[in-house]
Parts: structure tokens; sequence; C-alpha cells
């Protein structure tokens, strides 16, 4: 016992965070292979579940079938237990069961944590694994029950409370899941693309969600004092709004005289851009055809997907604070400054490091996938790499080819969700040695950029 207990202390929090996630998706997998999970009683294949399994614990969205009409209650309850897991985090969800056993957390585990939730230090993290707990408990506690004002009047009272807390979870940690097949099959949101209750309620959960855990905190403890924020919580709120604004906007330039908004009052085509801006924010659901949108708009939706939300959040993509790093960066180089300022605050040099690395790395990987998968399915380059993004930004939208790809292309999907879930940093430091960083001792040389 001593023996293994010493060896799990040796693996690093890294390499325990990545195996949390695979081993909930393997679980989820073999809970769904069981005929039980299926309407019909048909076992699935293992890679169908694995991918179904992956899209739900790394809260993404991307489907192979319609969950409500082909999951049974059984398998939708497993996806739903998958996306809670994967929304609060691994780390976190398994903190919060040893502080109810009431067993001893060692030092290992608060850094694992730390890592997990992107915590700026390791103290308080304790207090701060029950925020999260309890925050995320009352968001979507509250969710299901304003929902279900919209689905009870509609379904009855058991079969309306079961859709609004659903929907409430799914949307609060970004999963973009939704049991509206029971309507239409992959319909997701669009037969409600017209009611601003529902859309309000389902963009405010999206929203809230995407915010991130410490950025919670910091306005349940100083109100709407924007000055006395954290950097991290002016920048993250900042950048949100924007992207919001802007993306819807632009979203309704664009389409104004597009056939996906013909017969569509006003008020409905400025809600409908306001949502489509909201979910991309890695949430996966839409209330427009998607398939019927102009290119310019769907490469729109590819940048603010890749942007995606907050560190520390149930959202994914690069995060807000990594693309306002790199924006301070060139205004900094136009300014003719040395370092990144920003709200004045002078940032640390390893912020644009870790930015860029950051950065490159979901480029390379959205890249070089998206021609795998474009070459495999003879599909055009732009329809291949959006998948690809809402993939590795772990947001769930679909132009449709996602039913309908080849083994090799599921997978490549399954691990792009696993990377974006997870993180690129916390993938590299994985794999990478437990040595400290060594400081170089070589000689400078100076090289033209640009």
């Amino acid at each position: 016992m001593d023996f293994f207990t010493n060896k799990m202390s040796q693996i690093s929090p890294m390499k325990k965070i990545l195996a949390g996630y695979c081993l909930i998706i393997l679980i989820g997998a073999f809970l769904l292979m069981l005929p039980i999970a299926t309407r019909t009683g048909q076992r699935t294949s293992f890679l169908d579940c694995f991918f179904t399994a992956t899209s739900a614990t790394c809260v993404t969205g991307l489907i192979r079938f319609d969950t409500y009409t082909y999951w049974s209650l059984f398998g939708q309850i497993v996806i739903l237990c998958l996306i809670q897991i994967g929304g609060i985090g691994f780390v976190t969800f398994a903190i919060s069961i040893i502080c109810i056993t009431g067993a001893k957390i060692g030092m290992n585990s608060r850094y694992a944590m730390q890592e997990s939730i992107a915590a700026p230090q390791m103290g308080g993290i304790i207090r701060m694994t029950k925020f999260i707990i309890r925050g995320s408990f009352i968001l979507e506690l509250g969710g299901a029950i304003l929902l279900s004002f919209y689905f009870c009047p509609r379904l009855g009272p058991l079969k309306g409370l079961y859709f609004s807390i659903f929907h409430s979870i799914s949307a609060f940690c970004n999963a973009g899941f939704d049991l509206m097949g029971n309507y239409t099959k992959f319909s997701s949101l669009t037969s409600v693309y017209d009611n601003w209750y529902f859309n309000i309620i389902i963009m405010a959960l999206i929203v809230i969600g995407g915010l991130g855990f410490f950025v919670w905190k910091d306005l349940v403890d100083k109100k709407f004092k924007f000055k006395k924020y954290k950097l991290h919580t002016k920048i993250v709120v900042s950048v949100t709004i924007f992207l919001i604004v802007s993306g819807g906007l632009l979203i309704f330039i664009i389409e104004s005289n597009n056939v996906v908004f013909e017969g569509k009052s006003l008020p409905e085509k400025i809600l409908m851009s306001l949502f489509q801006s909201v979910t991309t924010r890695t949430a996966g659901f839409n209330t427009m055809d998607l398939a019927s949108m102009k290119e310019s708009s769907l490469f729109l939706m590819i940048c603010l997907m890749l942007i995606g939300g907050s560190t520390g959040s149930t959202a994914g993509g690069i995060k807000t604070t990594t693309f306002a790093v790199l924006t301070l960066s060139i205004m900094t180089t136009f300014r003719r400054k040395k370092e990144v300022e920003c709200f004045g605050r002078r940032l640390e040099e390893s912020s644009l490091q870790d930015a860029s690395c950051v950065f490159m790395m979901y480029i390379i990987l959205c890249v070089v996938s998206s021609v795998i998968i474009s070459s495999i399915e003879n599909i055009p380059m732009l329809t291949s790499l959006f998948e690809c993004v809402s993939a590795i930004a772990t947001v769930g939208l679909t132009i449709g080819i996602t039913p309908k790809v080849c083994v090799l292309s599921e997978f490549i999907l399954s691990m792009l969700m696993l990377f974006g879930r997870v993180g690129s940093i916390t993938i590299l430091l994985a794999f990478s040695s437990n040595k400290k960083i060594k400081v170089s001792k070589l000689p400078h040389e100076k090289i033209k950029i640009g």
C-alpha cells in the first residue's frame, strides 16, 4: 500500500488531470454501450460511445446521434452526469467527494486542484472548491426553475422539470447537448428562436458559466465596483462584452439579406444574432440554420469559437485572456513600449510566452486536423475547419457533417475535444519531464522579425 501511495505521489498533477478525464470518458463510454442506454435496446459501438462520452465530458456538444430520440432516459442521465463532472472539472469533483467523506487532502491534491481551475495560489483552494460546487448548484437550480415556466406548461410537470434541469446544466456547463429532438431531430434550439424569455435564460447561463470561477468570486466580493476588480476579472469582463456585442452586430449585418432571416421581424433578427454570438463562447446551441449561413459568417464564428470563454470556467477555446494578451502585445509594439500594460498594471513576461504557445498549438492542430478531415471526407476546407475548431474549442456547433464522418475523422475530433478540455499547457506539462525550468546560459544574438 505504501509502495502504491509513493508511486502515485510521484505522478505529476498534470498527468493525474489527464488520466482523470480519460478514466471518466472510458467509464461513460462503457455505460453508454449497455443496451439499456438506447431507446431500441441495441448495443452501440465502442467508438460511437467513446465519441459521445468525450463530447459530454469535454462539454462540447458534437453528437453522432440525436440525444433525445436515440438515447434512453438512462443514457441521457449518463450524458448529463458526464456534462456535470466535465463542467465543474474532474479534480473539483474528486476533491468535493473527498471533502464529503472527511478524508485528509494532501498538498499534491491541492496543487492538482490549483492547476485544474487555474488558481493564482494554493492557499484557500478548499474554500474555493466549496464555493464552486455551491455556486454551480445554485445557478443551475435557478436556471432550471426559470426554464420550468417554459417547459412544464408544454410538456407536463415531470417531463417539463426534467427538460428544465437537463438544459440548465447543459447551458451552464457550455455543453450544447439538448433534448429538442422531442420536436425535430438535430434541431438544437431552432424551434425557440423567437422566444425572448427562453433565449435570455440560456444566454445568461452560458455567459455566467463561461466567465470563470474566480471571476464569480471577484464579482460577488466587490459587487459592481469595477475599479476594485482584479486585473484578470477586468480583462475577462471587458473582452466578453466586446466579443458578444461585436459578434452579434457583425452576424446581423452579414446575414441581414440572407435566407436565415427570411420572414423574421427586426427584434427576432436581433435576438438570433445575439444568441449566435453568445453560443460561440463554446456553448454549442444554435437558433439559426448554420448550413444556410454565409461563409463570412461561418468564418467569423470560427474566430469567436477559437477564442472561447475564460480561464478556469466551464468554457473552452484559447480563452479571452490569451486573446487579450496577444492583442495587447500588438498594441505594445505599435506604441514602442517594452512591456505589456493593461488597466494600469504591467503583465508578467511569461504571460505573452504562454499565450503565444497556446495560440500556436491550437492553430497548428486545427489546420492539420482540418486538412486531414477535408481530404478524407472530401468536403470543403471551411466546413472541415468549422468542425475541428468546434471540437478543439469544446463548442459543439456543427454544419451537419459530424454524424456522417468515418472512423478516423471521428477519432481525430475526439482527440481534439479532449485536448481542448484538458488544456494545451496541461497536456504539454503532462508529457514533459518533472525537472525544474533551466535558465539558459547561452550567449544572446538578435534576429530580424517581420
